[in-house]
């Protein structure tokens, strides 16, 4: 098999599994290697703005549950992941978008304008859309490559954005000022068999010109 046939398989077999095998378990390295998979995602000017929570403590699953619309996803699956993203360590002139930049190691002049285009690319996007929503994009991102990446090694995945964000970021006890929820993502091993794929053909949603 192909490297691009064996990823269309993964894209495939992946779905939104809405019913886990309690019983089944994630193997450590297994669940290491999902969240390298989002470590090495890409991302705007490389901040790297999502912070990964794993949760696997049946009690903190239980009280989450009722707050993401009753999902049993929430409490069957292996390991719940909930997916961060930082806020004020993206703002312009930040000491940690300094060191971010900093690493590319370019020559001080060079260094400066980087700088420079990234307070004002920051700026601009604070005004039209806010931190939150710049960092979430991005922490999609690494949710999209980790859900397939899961799907490759036969672990099932469920997005969920069904939450009442406020309430879990205080039971997660989360500095808003510096992190956001963005999403979660439960990880697991199906019960049932998923239903069909529907997508539309190529043909609806794909131009060239």
């Amino acid at each position: 098999m192909t490297n691009e046939e064996m990823f269309m398989e993964a894209m495939h077999a992946r779905h939104a599994c809405k019913l886990f095998d309690e019983k089944r378990k994630i193997p450590q390295a297994s669940m290491e290697t999902i969240l390298q998979i989002g470590r090495l995602s890409p991302s705007s000017f490389g901040m790297e703005p999502w912070r990964f929570l794993v949760i696997r403590d049946r009690s903190l699953k239980e009280r989450l549950r009722p707050l993401c619309w009753n999902q049993p996803q929430i409490t069957t699956c292996s390991d719940l992941l909930v997916i961060k993203t930082i806020i004020s360590p993206l703002a312009p002139g930040s000491r940690y978008s300094r060191e971010m930049l900093d690493r590319k190691g370019l020559p001080e002049e060079k260094m400066r304008a980087y700088y420079d285009k990234y307070d004002k690319f920051v700026t601009e996007k604070m005004v039209r859309e806010g931190l939150f929503a710049w960092g979430a994009k991005q922490c999609y991102i690494a949710a999209a490559n980790m859900m397939t990446g899961a799907a490759a090694m036969g672990i099932d995945s469920c997005a969920i954005e069904g939450l009442e964000k406020e309430k879990v970021e205080a039971v997660l006890d989360m500095d808003v000022a510096k992190e956001e929820l963005a999403l979660m993502i439960a990880f697991g091993y199906r019960v049932n068999e998923p239903s069909g794929k529907f997508r539309l053909p190529l043909e609806k949603i794909v131009e060239y010109i």
